[in-house]
């Protein structure tokens, strides 16, 4: 009996697939282009298939150093007529969904939160349907609960979140598999850990606690941590983040067996973070009393996750480990940001 968790990959109720041929350099589209993901992925996607190709779309200005590296268009997810447009004039071929609004800042405004990740995303869906084209559109850990296994969760297991961002992202992967099933949509997720990235700041998840310990750190500031010393959390470093989701994106239909994947990289806490930084530097660190909304959040989800199909179906394998990430997050933050010291070795 098939769970209702299961995300594979089937065939569309017309009994054909009707995925469109592979292109040697796609037209890539962008949405939420300037969030952490979107900034890091279209470098990479700039750089494999020509700046031309990758058209970056938000709702945000852009800044001159985004407008020069390559198509820039300002785009309300909401509005379905202004991203059906931008499909077709600029001959669109994949779809990368990334606007979203993320886990704490989604329990200060669930309304928001539901209106942009899900209305946001059927607009993609149908977009997507209409033209024929390949749809990236990330989830995340949020979608378990504390019944879906703390160690090693798998990719098919119980989908009980607790916050409405969780919520949206289980909502994401059924109606991704559904347009999958029914219509032969080229739909594919990942469930992404928390993301450690120094180009970016962070923009109101449970783990942007981790960035911030870096930048306190060089600032030679006292962090106060929402998240206890020993609360484990799966995390990654930003370039396993983006070349795992290429590798994924240039995969062929035929190796994927689900829509969704589980893709981890390594898990610690907040405690194990501050070992890392002081191996560099000094850190002064004190945490939040009582229990936090990232605290809350953080303790709902998987302490590590299963990824064992990513790297069987199509040869995921993370490089980063925490102390890799922590040397290149220390050189890359300064670099990133100038008004941030560089590091400054005890």
């Amino acid at each position: 009996m098939r769970s209702f968790t299961q995300t594979s990959f089937l065939r569309s109720s017309a009994g054909a697939l009707r995925f469109a041929s592979a292109k040697k350099n796609p037209k890539i589209l962008i949405t939420g282009g300037l969030g952490q993901i979107g900034t890091d992925l279209s470098i990479i996607l700039r750089k494999k298939y020509g700046a031309e190709n990758v058209i970056v779309t938000d709702i945000n200005k852009a800044s001159d150093s985004v407008l020069q590296a390559g198509p820039f268009f300002h785009c309300n997810s909401l509005e379905s007529g202004r991203l059906e447009q931008l499909v077709v004039d600029n001959n669109v071929d994949w779809i990368l969904h990334l606007s979203a609004i993320m886990s704490v800042l989604g329990e200060k405004i669930p309304h928001q939160c539901m209106d942009l990740n899900i209305d946001g995303l059927r607009i993609a869906l149908e977009v997507a349907r209409k033209h024929n084209l390949r749809i990236f559109a990330p989830s995340t850990m949020a979608v378990f609960g504390a019944d879906a296994g703390k160690v090693m969760t798998k990719d098919d297991t119980i989908l009980n979140p607790t916050t409405i961002y969780g919520i949206t992202k289980v909502l994401l992967e059924q109606l991704g598999a559904y347009y999958n099933r029914k219509w032969g949509v080229d739909f594919r997720s990942i469930r992404y850990p928390g993301i450690i990235s120094a180009a970016t700041l962070p923009g109101g998840g449970t783990t942007d606690y981790a960035v911030h310990m870096y930048h306190y750190a060089l600032n030679n500031q006292t962090f106060n941590c929402p998240v206890h010393a020993n609360e484990p959390l799966p995390m990654m470093y930003i370039d396993d983040a983006v070349n795992g989701t290429v590798k994924f994106l240039e995969a062929d239909r035929s190796l994927l067996k689900r829509c969704t994947y589980n893709m981890a990289g390594f898990s610690f806490t907040p405690d194990e973070l501050h070992k890392s930084i002081e191996k560099h530097t000094k850190l002064s660190m004190t945490y939040e009393e009582g229990t936090s909304v990232a605290q809350g959040i953080a303790h709902s989800w998987p302490d590590s996750m299963d990824d064992t199909n990513a790297r069987n179906d199509w040869g995921w394998k993370p490089e980063f480990l925490l102390d890799d990430m922590t040397k290149v997050m220390f050189d890359e933050i300064p670099r990133c940001h100038p008004a941030v010291p560089k590091l400054q070795k005890k």
